[in-house]
């Protein structure tokens, strides 16, 4: 019996195929290890989206390499730089980039000299997530070509998933167990857009969804121009989508947007999130902004941090622009030096962290609920996953305490009685 271990690194959706990689695995015939040293295959799916990552790819790479399992390496990474790859690393026995993936099982059969590995199927997943909770891949690709993103280059065109098997999915998630899902794309307000007369559509899915009776149900990875009227108002009568609105708009200057490529202006994005709160006040708003992208000037900057002021997003990360080669901006002159992006990064978080905390303090004496989702033994406290927190570990944490037992995964209320800049401190009411 073959003992199989997988690092899987980068967003949710390359965690997706981390999931179906396992699946290719018949149980009985094959079993999972965390212990890389017990491993006779090792596979690593790398990101390679940034320079963080393909660095946090290689340096994996080599690490896992000093183990005496079959080492496969897949992923974003491989797709982007294979050439070099191959030649900078003869440590890897196998190297499988996206474009091979219809033929991973019979590579790896090559590899183990075996004949019992399956190929890809999004419904044979072996979840890596807790027991109550999963995500649910609705394309792949992107059509939108942002100056500083490799994606497309990497992952191709927008492509949806047949509406179908997304449902047959979502049933046999639910049919697990399943309380919560989040639905990730690289662009999920596009599902649907390149079907005959662009349905069904990202409503027509949700609305079928749910039905399903999921606890809840949480829709990642928006694109701001994309984000239409009808569907905040769905998400204000649905039984279970949570008022969560993760929305990346990279900055806040119409110069700066214009020089990425995004759709829209800032004045859209306002209006944007004016409409949300509106309709859902109590929804939660999260968002994504590059510091530093090539010809953004110190006004650009400001504006930045003033429209961060007005909007006042619940959660926000910042990357200092990484420089790609591939993409639109790459080529672009007035490159902004290091020091100045880390300063504005730096910038950018520290005015956040003010305006997280401003927001969290507005939630001390009001009730959420929740899932539980952890307990730490040394504090004493347990985890609550609320609409307030997504299953990415990018927000911030709620902790409470509760006299009573409690089990991962139970719906429970806690009263929110103090908070930290980034994290809620409650109890159980």
């Amino acid at each position: 019996m073959h003992t199989i271990g997988i690092v899987s690194l980068g967003c949710a959706k390359n965690l997706v195929d981390s999931e179906m990689i396992l699946g290719m695995f018949k149980d009985g015939d094959y079993r999972f290890t965390d212990d890389p040293a017990a491993a006779d295959v090792l596979i690593v799916n790398t990101c390679g989206f940034i320079a963080d990552a393909k660095k946090e790819a290689v340096e994996t790479i080599l690490e896992m390499a000093q183990y005496p399992g079959k080492l496969v390496v897949v992923g974003c990474f491989v797709e982007r730089d294979l050439s070099e790859l191959q030649k900078s690393i003869p440590e890897v026995d196998l190297w499988v980039p996206l474009r091979d993936y219809p033929t991973l099982h019979q590579k790896i059969e090559k590899l183990l000299g075996t004949t019992d590995v399956a190929p890809l199927n999004p419904l044979k997943r072996v979840l890596s997530t807790p027991s109550y909770s999963a995500y649910l891949r609705l394309s792949e690709g992107c059509n939108n070509f942002c100056a500083f993103c490799a994606i497309p280059f990497i992952r191709g065109r927008f492509v949806s998933r047949p509406f179908a098997e997304i449902l047959e999915e979502a049933k046999l998630l639910r049919q697990k167990g399943i309380k919560e899902i989040a639905l990730v794309s690289q662009d999920t307000t596009r599902y649907g857009f390149d079907f005959v007369g662009q349905k069904p559509n990202i409503i027509d899915l949700l609305k079928e969804i749910d039905t399903l009776g999921f606890y809840s149900i949480r829709l990642l990875y928006l694109y701001p121009d994309e984000l239409p009227d009808e569907l905040i108002n769905f998400v204000k009568e649905s039984k279970s989508v949570a008022p969560y609105f993760d929305v990346p708009i990279q900055c806040g200057s119409d110069n700066v947007l214009r020089g990425m490529n995004r759709h829209g202006t800032r004045a859209d994005i306002l209006s944007l999130f004016h409409r949300i709160k509106e309709k859902l006040p109590q929804a939660i708003l999260r968002t994504t902004l590059i510091a530093g992208f090539p010809g953004e000037t110190e006004s650009d900057h400001k504006e930045t941090l003033d429209l961060m002021e007005e909007i006042r997003f619940d959660h926000l990360g910042c990357f200092p622009y990484s420089r790609e080669e591939g993409t639109a901006a790459y080529r672009l002159p007035n490159q902004i030096p290091e020091a100045t992006k880390k300063r504005r990064h730096d910038e950018i978080m520290a005015a956040q962290r003010k305006i997280s905390h401003e927001r969290n303090k507005l939630l001390v004496g009001t009730s959420m609920e929740g899932l539980v989702t952890g307990y730490d033994p040394i504090k004493k406290l347990y985890t609550l996953r609320s609409y307030w927190n997504a299953p990415d570990d990018i927000d911030g944490t709620i902790y409470f305490s509760s006299v009573d037992s409690l089990k991962n995964g139970d719906v429970v209320t806690v009263k929110i009685t103090s908070c930290f800049i980034y994290d809620l401190m409650g109890e159980k009411a």
